[in-house]
């Protein structure tokens, strides 16, 4: 029924009609504002310090961060078979069901006293996790999936601290309590995601001439994801611990930045949060999307990892230069966002579109993409137990800054392997005859 609306609506045909530079505003746009709404659902809470609060010893926001990430891993894990075999149908209600799931996760938290209202992070996190690949879905297999990648990423810069803006104006100026203004922020953000949705479910699929450059994307089933794991293996190793590591500090960055700032004296006003992100989600979001002036797939996929390479070295030097009292740690806190989020914005837009492009590879990027998600937030959760139990002496700072050194030696020597396969992989593969993947050339000499 759904399908049959969007297939009758003005938008979807005028979208259809006209120029692909008015598609990919919409589009773009739209998915940016969608998931700025449903990152508001998420990340609000992380303002509140529950500073009175422990439970078994351990930080009650410890707690709720530990519980709200164990839902989105578990949701990755599910992604994994959910988004790939998504059909387009059910976009539309599956992201107001989950959203709506996640909202009201809020309130029951709200409602029941602590710590028992712990359990309600979980159930906010868990639809959430499934909630990017639904609206990604939207977006790839088209010719300009770099820019409407970079919006919808860019969106999750921004959202993380905008969102993290409105719950401390709600506090700090409203004077909500913090265990309702989850809620509270949850609900301005709701007003806005449900016309959204419907927007991007207006968006038609790629054309023609999107599947003939970039492989037509179609559902994964358990064969099929087999096989892609097995004729990429040593890659999806390098670039997903790559990732796993990326992921961690990342998340770390944005659940306890204030934690961080205390530890620098530095104040956390509601404008700060907003303040530092938004430079970077511009430099990103150009960066990024100007990937798309590149046409050779397979020469995107290598500049993509070099965009990845110099991010990870970004946030290994700044730390350096802020330790040597080069840097202000506003510029400090600052510079790391943008290495981080250089590093990790290309794998959630256009990694692994360029990936399957490259290899003409018919499938769908929800796939690979949660499943390097279910690692990496699988291994943020053990970030926090290790800093929660293992290194309990260690303060916050001090933690995160000996992080992003593991983070920025790793990740390099990691992306570089990963590029040293794909040239090999790329030099031993040729277009097949019917040009829906690259085969390895036949040695009859060596006997292969």
């Amino acid at each position: 029924m759904m399908s049959e609306s969007r297939e009758t609506s003005f938008i979807h045909h005028w979208l259809k009609k006209h120029h692909s530079f008015w598609l990919v505003l919409y589009a773009a746009m739209t998915a940016f504002c969608l998931y700025t709404c449903v990152y508001g659902l998420r990340k609000a809470f992380s303002v509140a310090s529950f500073d009175a609060l422990q439970f078994l010893g351990v930080s009650y926001k410890v707690w709720l961060v530990t519980f709200q990430v164990s839902g989105y891993a578990l949701s990755k894990f599910l992604g994994i078979r959910i988004i790939s075999e998504l059909k387009s149908a059910s976009r539309f209600q599956s992201t107001l069901l989950l959203s709506a799931i996640a909202w009201l996760s809020w309130l029951f938290f709200a409602l029941i006293p602590a710590p028992y209202n712990i359990v309600f992070l979980f159930t906010n996190g868990l639809p959430l996790g499934l909630i990017w690949g639904i609206l990604f879905s939207y977006l790839e297999g088209r010719r300009f999936t770099e820019v409407l990648g970079a919006g919808l990423s860019a969106s999750f810069i921004f959202s993380s601290g905008f969102a993290r803006s409105v719950g401390s104006s709600l506090i700090q100026d409203v004077g909500v309590a913090e265990n309702w203004m989850p809620f509270v922020a949850g609900s301005l953000f709701m007003v806005p995601l449900i016309p959204f949705a419907w927007m991007l479910d207006q968006v038609p699929p790629p054309s023609r001439q999107d599947e003939k450059l970039r492989t037509r994307r179609k559902p994964m089933k358990l064969q099929d994801r087999i096989r892609f794991l097995t004729m990429f293996g040593p890659a999806i190793i390098l670039f997903v611990a790559c990732y796993v590591l990326l992921t961690c500090f990342r998340d770390f960055r944005d659940n306890f930045f204030v934690e961080l700032l205390r530890d620098m004296r530095q104040v956390a006003s509601p404008q700060l949060f907003s303040s530092t992100e938004i430079p970077i989600t511009i430099l990103v979001l150009v960066g990024i999307s100007s990937i798309m002036t590149i046409r050779g797939n397979f020469k995107a996929l290598m500049v993509i990892h070099w965009v990845i390479i110099t991010g990870l070295l970004i946030t290994g030097l700044s730390t350096f230069a802020f330790q040597m009292h080069l840097l202000t740690p506003i510029q400090w806190i600052s510079l790391i966002g943008l290495g981080l989020y250089m590093s990790y914005v290309p794998f959630n837009s256009v990694f692994f579109e360029r990936m399957l492009a490259a290899f003409r590879y018919p499938g769908t990027v929800g796939f690979i993409m949660y499943f390097a998600d279910s690692l990496g937030y699988l291994g943020s959760v053990g970030v926090l137990f290790l800093k929660e139990f293992v290194h309990t002496q260690i303060g916050w700072l001090s933690f995160f800054m000996e992080g992003s050194y593991l983070l920025s030696i790793t990740g390099v020597l990691l992306m570089v392997g990963s590029m040293i396969y794909f040239k090999y992989k790329h030099r031993s593969y040729r277009r097949s005859s019917d040009d829906t993947y690259y085969k390895p050339k036949i040695a009859l000499r060596s006997g292969i």
